[in-house]
C-alpha cells in the first residue's frame, strides 16, 4: 500500500517540504534508505545519513536545520516529534499487517468457550473450557488458553504462548512467542530432614490493559490471590516475574531481569537488564534501576540506583572512583609500609 507525503503529513499533523505527491510503499532506516522508502531522523548521531539517503520521504523535527544540501529526491515531513510520529506510523503499518479473521485447522476450541468477533485463530491452538476470547484478537499457531482463562479485545498472542488456567489478560495486550503465564510459583517447604514438599499454587495471574510482554518470559501464578501486572507495563524478553508480584502501571522492565516473589513495584519504574529484585520488598514510584543491579531491600524514595547491592547512582559513581584507584592506593600503602619498616630498622640501629 502506498502513501503520499501529503497523506503522511495529514496523519501526523506535519508540514511537507518538497514534493507532496511523492509516494512511499515501505519503511527503512535512514542509513539503508532506497527509492520509495520512508525514514525518520531524530537522533543527531544519524544526521550525516540524511545528506546521502536514497529514501523518498524523511520525517524530521520541525526545528531541524540541514547543515549541508539535501538530496534533490528527498521530501521532508516536519513534525513536533519525529520519533513519536514514526512510531505512530508503525502502528498504522501494523494494522495493515493484521491477520484476517478466520479459524485455521486443526485446532481445538472447547464448546463452552466464548470467542469474540473478527478473531484470527491459528492452527494447533487449544482453547480450554469456559475460556473467553474478546473481539479482534489474534491467536497465532500453537497458542494455549487454559480453562477459565480470558483475553480482552484486540489482544495478540504470538506463536507458542501458553496461558495456564484462570489467567486474565486485558485489552490491547501483546504477548510474544514462547512466553508462559500462570505456571506454578516457586513454592516449596522443607521438612525437618530438609526434604522439600510442594506448596500448591492456587492463585492466578491478572494482566491489565495495553501491556506488552516479550518472548520467552515467565510470569508465575500466585500462591493465593493474584500476581498482578498493571496498565501499560512493558516487559522485555527473557524476564522472570515470580508469584504474588505486583507491578504498577507504566513500569518498564528490560531483558533478563528477575523479580522475586511478593515484591511490589510501583508505577512508572524503569528496570535495567539483568537486574535482580529481592522478594517481599517494595519499590517507590518513578524509581530507576541501572542494568545489572541488585535490589536487596525496599526503596522508599524515588531515585536512580546502581550496583549490587544497589545504592543511589551518585554514591555509586563516587565509590567507583575509589574502586578504580584501588591498585594505586595499594601501591601507596605498600610504599608507606616499607618506609615505616625502614624507620623502625633505623631506630633499632640507633
Amino acid at each position: 500500500m502506498e502513501f503520499s507525503a501529503k497523506q503522511i503529513a495529514g496523519l501526523l499533523e506535519g508540514m511537507v517540504e518538497g514534493n507532496e505527491n511523492v509516494c512511499v510503499n515501505q519503511l527503512a532506516k535512514i542509513e539503508e534508505g532506497q527509492p520509495g522508502a520512508l525514514s525518520f531522523l531524530s537522533n543527531p548521531k544519524y544526521e550525516p545519513f540524511i545528506y546521502q539517503t536514497l529514501s523518498s520521504i524523511c520525517i524530521v523535527n520541525k526545528d531541524f536545520i540541514p547543515a549541508h544540501p539535501l538530496p534533490a529526491t528527498l521530501t521532508l515531513v516536519r513534525v513536533e516529534d519525529a520519533y513519536g510520529s514514526f512510531a505512530k506510523l508503525l502502528e498504522v503499518y501494523t494494522q495493515f499487517q493484521k491477520k484476517p479473521s478466520k479459524t485455521e485447522e486443526p485446532c481445538f476450541i472447547d464448546p463452552t468457550a466464548t470467542i469474540g468477533k473478527n478473531c484470527y485463530i491459528g492452527a494447533f491452538v487449544y482453547i480450554g473450557a469456559h475460556a473467553v476470547v474478546g473481539d479482534n484478537c489474534a491467536l497465532f499457531p500453537g497458542v494455549t488458553l487454559g480453562d477459565h482463562s480470558q483475553i480482552g479485545s484486540d489482544t495478540v498472542l504470538y506463536a507458542g504462548v501458553h496461558l495456564y488456567h484462570n489467567t486474565q489478560v486485558g485489552e490491547r495486550c501483546i504477548i510474544h512467542s514462547g512466553t508462559v503465564i500462570g505456571s506454578d510459583g516457586f513454592g516449596f517447604a522443607p521438612d525437618s530432614q530438609g526434604v522439600f514438599s510442594k506448596v500448591p499454587q492456587i492463585g492466578n495471574v491478572v494482566i491489565l490493559n495495553d501491556v506488552e510482554i516479550g518472548a520467552n518470559c515467565t510470569i508465575d501464578r500466585a500462591t493465593m490471590g493474584s500476581t498482578k501486572i498493571g496498565n501499560g507495563v512493558k516487559i522485555d524478553n527473557l524476564c522472570q516475574i515470580a508469584h504474588n508480584v505486583e507491578i504498577g502501571d507504566h513500569t518498564a522492565i528490560a531483558s533478563q531481569a528477575g523479580v522475586a516473589g511478593s515484591a511490589k513495584l510501583g508505577k512508572h519504574i524503569m528496570v535495567g537488564g539483568q537486574t535482580g529484585i529481592n522478594g517481599h520488598l517494595s519499590v517507590a514510584d518513578h524509581t530507576k534501576i541501572v542494568a545489572q543491579s541488585g535490589i536487596p531491600s525496599s526503596i522508599k524514595k524515588a531515585d536512580t540506583f546502581m550496583g549490587s547491592p544497589a545504592i543511589p547512582l551518585n554514591d555509586f559513581k563516587r565509590s567507583y572512583i575509589g574502586f578504580r584507584r584501588l591498585p594505586e592506593l595499594m601501591e601507596e600503602l605498600r610504599a608507606l609500609r616499607k618506609e615505616i619498616n625502614d624507620l623502625k630498622e633505623q631506630k633499632k640501629a640507633q
